[in-house]
């Protein structure tokens, strides 16, 4: 089936995230930090001790850092935006997915960051640059719908495998937008066969993580995190202006490891600077300052990658990944 609505725990967990945020966040938290640890911690012992570097798993590009939502847990909204704004230099969007093509990268690609997509006018002509030199990639589109449009979904479907559409509301309802799409889709399968699309009922004023004291909700607290954390080893994060960041929750656009202007993307990957911090974080976030009292996790696909890779290894994990849909995350 090319389209699908879910959400995590159906409408009672949209009840218990709509009645009870705090509440349904920190019991959440707590399970999958308890349930996660194990996999995680052997994944990163597996990336510290190979030879090279593995490749990401995931290369995330934000080519524009504004959105159109207010979702009240990112300071990505539109009330809470701080950052200056930047749409990424084409030559350097074709200079990054050229080297990621030289270095033979198969995984995960998006054109997505604490953004909304759509609000890039050449988002369709990124997509088919990226698809034209990474044919073996697995590339997918999150986006908040507020704007898409059947026409959209026609115009990018060539060039992604997947498309996730984050229904954010106050009610367990489909945007109208977003339901004339559904039941389009739903009544002309052949034409969206190759594409999975996936509706993922979101509470627009969820508690989910404090993002490293980012998200407007759910600040820092002083309780420090111990707990080690994945992103960092599974996770290329390149800001507008070109900066390799540490992870998603660098709303602020804050850290900095690698200019890619001036850097190439693979030294940048293995450069020394991220890989201490990388080192640090292994023995616990406590040891790094950003992430001293982040509380995220992540509970979606990239489990399911490196279970593959510690299981297959990394080439035959790539082929895994894009045969299989991606689990829709609950990352923002």
């Amino acid at each position: 089936m090319p389209i699908q609505i879910n959400s995590f725990m159906g409408k009672f967990g949209f009840f218990a995230r709509q009645h009870f945020s705090k509440l349904a966040s920190d019991a959440y938290l707590r399970l999958q930090f308890r349930t996660r640890g194990e996999q995680q911690k052997a994944y990163i012992d597996y990336f510290l001790h190979s030879d090279p570097v593995p490749m990401p798993n995931v290369v995330n590009i934000e080519t524009i850092n504004r959105c159109n939502s207010t979702c009240a847990f990112c300071t990505a909204n539109v009330h809470a935006e701080k950052r200056p704004l930047r749409r990424m230099d084409e030559e350097l969007y074709h200079s990054i997915i050229d080297q990621l093509a030289d270095w033979g990268y198969q995984g995960h690609l998006t054109l997505y960051g604490n953004n909304e997509p759509w609000l890039d006018p050449r988002i369709v002509e990124l997509h088919r640059y990226a698809r034209e030199k990474l044919p073996d990639c697995f590339i997918f589109m999150s986006t908040n719908g507020l704007m898409l449009t059947l026409d959209q979904v026609r115009a990018i479907q060539p060039y992604i495998n997947q498309l996730i559409i984050n229904n954010y509301d106050m009610k367990y309802e489909l945007h109208r937008n977003i339901q004339e799409i559904y039941d389009y889709v739903k009544a002309n399968p052949e034409e969206f066969r190759d594409l999975d699309i996936q509706i993922q009922m979101r509470y627009l004023q969820e508690v989910l993580t404090n993002r490293a004291g980012s998200a407007p909700n759910k600040k820092a607290t002083e309780k420090v995190i111990t707990e080690t954390c994945l992103l960092p080893f599974t996770d290329m994060w390149i800001m507008p202006n070109g900066k390799m960041g540490l992870c998603c929750c660098d709303n602020f656009e804050v850290t900095d490891f690698a200019d890619l202007t001036k850097v190439p993307l693979k030294e940048a990957w293995s450069g020394e600077g991220i890989m201490e911090v990388r080192r640090r974080i292994a023995e616990g976030r406590q040891n790094y300052d950003f992430c001293r009292h982040c509380d995220f996790i992540d509970a979606g696909f990239r489990m399911n990658l490196v279970k593959n890779i510690l299981e297959h290894g990394q080439e035959a994990a790539n082929r895994i990944g894009g045969n299989e849909s991606m689990e829709v995350l609950h990352r923002n």
